[in-house]
């Protein structure tokens, strides 16, 4: 039987912000498949997911062809997700793919060509059950194919139907107003900008945030919670069923330094005095620019994805807040 979604899934409006200079609209909050969602990970724990964060109102979901373990997996349970629950609900949902990591054996599976991008567009939309995406990535820059190749295959990619709005991920600022020039004088601007942004992280302040503000491209941060650091989950250790416990992870344990969870512990303090959990204040931070469209979180269970959303009721911060937060982070 099909999922019968809760009538209240939009009851609050302001979840939706504008993704740049376009006429889309995105929730505060979207989900990532990239871990918990693949072949090695428990099905119906990745269906409940998807469906109670659509209960919730998020309707975007961000995929790429190489998401399991092991590649591709992550597309075929969101398929299959897709075919149980939510097949007639599919023109509310914003589903998105990229391609430009390894993906198959030989000279053709990896980087920006055209070939690659497009022949990993048609088994990523194969693999999902889907004739478009709503959003197809160029996942990362390839330094020996020309951008003109590379945004020509995106360029193709919405002209044929089979995407909606094209996007870069892991582009530099400089990588990124190229793209984007490209792209506009192709007739398909860029929509979008996906990044890894996080207190922990952040490289986009130098030059990248400028370039997607005059462009009119929205940006949705992945990891805002640097895989898990920046929750109360690495206050006391290494839980045994945390990311950085993983064999197939990509947080590693020895980033959990003494220095990291000193700053993390102070962080929590500050979120509790704000009435926040500290994955809240985070996201919230992220989302203080209103040059970031939504931030992209990952989650291991249902909870997560409920106390996420709640960081969108106090999204603003006092001077001094900030202040500390600079203060905590330079320590």
């Amino acid at each position: 039987m099909s999922h019968l979604p809760a009538p209240t899934r939009y009851d609050n409006p302001s979840l939706y912000r504008r993704c740049g200079r376009s006429g889309l609209k995105l929730p505060a909050i979207s989900l990532g498949l990239w871990h918990n969602f693949g072949g090695v990970d428990v099905f119906e724990n990745g269906r409940a997911m998807i469906r109670r964060a659509f209960d919730l109102g998020i309707t975007h979901f961000d995929l790429a062809n190489n998401y399991g373990p092991p590649p591709g997996s992550a597309e075929e349970n969101f398929g299959k997700i897709l075919r149980l629950d939510l097949a007639a609900h599919r023109d509310e949902l914003i589903i998105s793919s990229k391609a430009g990591y390894t993906m198959w054996e030989g000279p053709y599976g990896d980087w920006g060509s055209r070939k690659y991008l497009l022949a990993s567009l048609d088994q990523s939309l194969k693999r999902m059950g889907l004739d478009y995406v709503d959003i197809f990535y160029s996942h990362r820059p390839d330094p020996e194919t020309p951008p003109e190749e590379t945004m020509g295959a995106l360029d193709h990619a919405v002209r044929s139907g089979k995407a909606l709005y094209v996007g870069l991920s892991n582009y530099n600022a400089e990588q990124t107003a190229a793209a984007a020039k490209i792209l506009r004088e192709l007739g398909t601007p860029c929509l979008i900008h996906q990044p890894n942004y996080s207190m922990f992280n952040r490289w986009i302040e130098d030059g990248l945030t400028e370039v997607l503000r005059k462009e009119g491209i929205g940006c949705i941060p992945f990891c805002p919670l640097a895989q898990g650091l920046l929750t109360d989950r690495y206050l006391n250790g290494i839980p045994a069923d945390a990311r950085a416990a993983k064999a197939h992870g990509f947080l590693k344990a020895d980033r959990i330094t003494p220095e990291t969870v000193a700053r993390i512990q102070k962080l929590n303090t500050l979120a509790k005095a704000r009435g926040q959990s500290l994955a809240q204040m985070a996201l919230a931070w992220v989302l203080r620019d209103q040059v970031v469209t939504t931030a992209l979180i990952g989650a291991s269970k249902v909870s997560q994805i409920e106390d996420n959303l709640v960081a969108i009721q106090k999204l603003a911060f006092e001077p001094a807040e900030l202040a500390e937060i600079e203060r905590i982070l330079a320590s």
